[in-house]
């Protein structure tokens, strides 16, 4: 696995390429879905509408984790390298 990563790392700018090459193809076939059974108003009305939708949950998503790791339950970087304290010391 980490030479895949190496790999990839190595070819970034074509990785980002073929990433933003996906998305277009992605974008141009949700146009061509038929919206005519559609359940709501934004499924007719608003081009894109499930892969917006997608990005904003996603989003949403990846802040609250984020929110919430800062927040006191994500441990710290160091936590094994730490030396006890006095009063932590085991006996």
């Amino acid at each position: 696995m980490t030479t895949l990563i190496a790999y990839l790392q190595a070819r970034l700018k074509t990785v980002v390429t073929v990433c933003f090459v996906l998305l277009a193809a992605i974008a141009v076939a949700s146009l061509l879905v038929d919206t005519q059974h559609a359940h709501s108003w934004a499924e007719r009305r608003v081009p894109f509408f499930w892969s917006l939708f997608g990005f904003a949950a996603a989003a949403l998503i990846i802040g609250a984790a984020r929110w919430f790791g800062r927040s006191g339950i994500q441990a710290p970087v160091d936590v094994y390298d730490r030396t006890l304290l006095p009063c932590e010391e085991e006996e």
